[in-house]
């Protein structure tokens, strides 16, 4: 069984999750299976071979599991990217759409070094918002965007193609 068959087959549906008619895909299961997370670690990495990556950014919450094991991993900085209110020093924000409204993450404003290039992870790619909020706090920041590094893609949203002017170097390790 390949990597991807491996997290599909424990991946948990719930439907009608956060709302009626949406089929959640519960990554929790997973965090259960540490030699499956280990793999998962790696298998981005495998993946990243020959990208040049200063740091990675892995935004709030489900973000962390992975983007803290890849940073350690790869012995590289790790920043977060946080709700509103969440950070304690000063921070740099960015607004982005929801199906419903606005959300906003924020980083701190001496995160990111100019010039660095930094990978954004998350654990979900849908409609691209949150991750395109990252790559602009990235850019406001004077780096670059060495790309992306996602466990699930919901493919049928197409948030892909609103992340494909910041890099094309988009890894989704799940496709649905």
């Amino acid at each position: 069984m390949n990597l991807e068959q491996k997290i599909k087959s424990i991946i948990r549906d719930v439907p009608d999750f956060p709302k009626q008619g949406i089929i959640f895909k519960d990554i929790t299961t997973i965090l259960k299976d540490p030699k499956l997370c280990s793999e998962i670690a790696d298998g981005f990495i495998d993946q990243l071979k020959g990208t040049k990556i200063d740091a990675i950014v892995c935004t709030e919450s489900r973000g962390f599991f992975w983007g803290f094991l890849l940073a350690n991993k790869m012995n590289l900085p790790l920043i977060p990217l946080r709700k509103p209110g969440k950070l304690p020093y000063k921070t740099v924000s960015q607004e982005y759409d929801l199906e419903y409204g606005t959300a906003k993450v924020e980083m701190h404003i001496d995160a990111l070094e100019q010039d660095w290039n930094v990978l954004i992870h998350d654990d979900l790619l849908a409609t691209g918002g949150t991750a395109e909020a990252s790559a602009k706090l990235i850019q406001m920041q004077k780096a670059h965007v060495a790309g992306f590094a996602f466990l699930l893609e919901l493919d049928f949203l197409k948030g892909r193609k609103k992340l494909e002017t910041y890099s094309k170097n988009i890894i989704s390790l799940v496709k649905y």
